[in-house]
């Protein structure tokens, strides 16, 4: 009985998969990043699966899978309609792509309130598109409707030992290019990446201590191994994790083969995203800095070890991508709001921007209000979002107008 059907995954399983996809999918690299070593305290090396050609790492377990499935056919073992899938957008593309590529018709039904950016990815390998359901699981009972309707092979995004397998070829490829890593953190979300690299990881190299991190509004994996209750929130950033119903297989994988389970909030996802945008000039989505996000939050809990972590997507709406930068730049101080209160008389406005500027400050944006204002009607308040370098030099630019005699404060 295959390790598919048997309902387990095995070393032998993953390294059958990276045979299958050898030269198909990327061996990305896995890099050491100094600056975030010396921000964290942890020695930390990158896997950019950000950088395969769906900019995630879900095509190497899709793959995997069609691939079976095609030799299943080809053998007369099964009849192979084409294949559909439920997803959030990563998976999607997996499929769709590597069907696309293997001359499978492909069916992808995703929540209706996917990223467009994924949905328009999506279409372009030349998948049908659904969407249904708010959420990944309504999108998958769809999915299963319509697999059995119209006779199409259903491809699990996480719950099928292929694709498992085929996710496990990370762990392979961490360890043959950073072989003195001793811990990996990485994404939960239906569970299959860190099952896979769990697998390879613990046969090849039984010491490294593997840990799992979800996003605190889908916690349903850290509260099935765990035993906790967390309220399931509406939305995250992280959509990519973004699973109500952790899988049968990944969760029983993951109790035998994963050391700890993390949660992280929106704040340290959002902080993650930032930095890796900064300092090593790349775009992650939320899932996919969930990693460096546990690092953040729990900066001791890794403190000296050397730490591998997996950039497993970078599928990120550009508009989000935006917010996620504005937000960052008000939590650095580098993005201020201030209030100023003042006479309203010809030239004022005039001599507070003036102000502004000798104090090294740029104006964003100004409002100048009258009527909703609770000073006297003979006064004005003036709003300013000023770009600055940081909180101190917030205070200068306070200060600055302050000394000038107007009412001014940060807020």
């Amino acid at each position: 009985m295959t390790a598919a059907l048997a309902g387990d995954v095995t070393l032998a399983d993953i390294q059958a998969a990276a045979a299958r996809l050898a030269g198909q999918v990327l061996d990305t690299p896995c890099v050491e990043s100094r600056t975030l070593s010396q921000l964290t305290g942890a020695r930390i090396f990158l896997k950019f699966e950000n950088l395969q050609f769906t900019a995630s790492f879900k095509e190497r377990g899709a793959l995997n899978k069609l691939l079976a499935l095609v030799a299943d056919r080809d053998a007369g073992r099964c009849v192979l309609n084409g294949v559909i899938a439920a997803s959030a957008g990563n998976h999607a593309q997996g499929v769709a792509h590597h069907a696309q590529r293997l001359g499978l018709r492909a069916v992808i039904v995703m929540p209706q309130f996917t990223p467009t950016v994924k949905v328009e990815r999506t279409l372009g390998f030349g998948a049908e598109v659904v969407l249904h359901g708010e959420n990944f699981d309504a999108a998958r009972e769809h999915a299963l409707q319509l697999a059995a309707e119209q006779q199409l092979s259903f491809v699990h995004p996480f719950d099928d030992a292929l694709v498992i397998a085929g996710q496990g070829t990370i762990g392979l490829e961490m360890l043959q290019a950073q072989p003195t890593l001793d811990t990996l953190v990485i994404a939960v979300g239906g569970g299959g990446l860190i099952s896979g690299i769990a697998t390879a990881v613990r046969a090849l190299k039984p010491g490294v201590e593997i840990v799992g991190v979800q996003a605190e509004r889908f916690a349903a994996m850290f509260d099935a191994i765990k035993g906790t209750q967390h309220v399931q929130g509406a939305s995250t950033i992280a959509d990519g994790i973004a699973v109500g119903q952790p899988g049968r297989l990944t969760q029983r994988l993951i109790a035998e083969r994963v050391d700890d389970l993390l949660l992280v909030d929106e704040g340290d996802l959002e902080q993650a995203v930032l930095m890796l945008l900064e300092i090593e000039k790349t775009v992650v989505e939320g899932a996919g800095a969930a990693g460096l996000a546990a690092l953040i939050k729990h900066p001791q809990r890794f403190a000296g070890r050397q730490v591998g972590l997996v950039l497993c997507g970078g599928n990120i709406d550009p508009l989000l991508l935006a917010a996620i930068i504005e937000r960052g730049m008000v939590r650095a101080g580098r993005l201020a709001r201030i209030r100023v209160g003042a006479r309203d008389h010809a030239g004022v406005l005039a001599r507070i921007t003036a102000l502004v500027a000798e104090a090294g400050a740029n104006i964003d944006e100004v409002h100048h209000q009258r009527a909703f204002s609770s000073l006297s009607a003979q006064n004005v308040e003036v709003e300013l979002v000023l770009q600055t370098r940081n909180p101190d030099h917030v205070a200068q630019v306070v200060q600055r107008l302050q000394d000038a005699g107007f009412a001014a404060a940060a807020y």
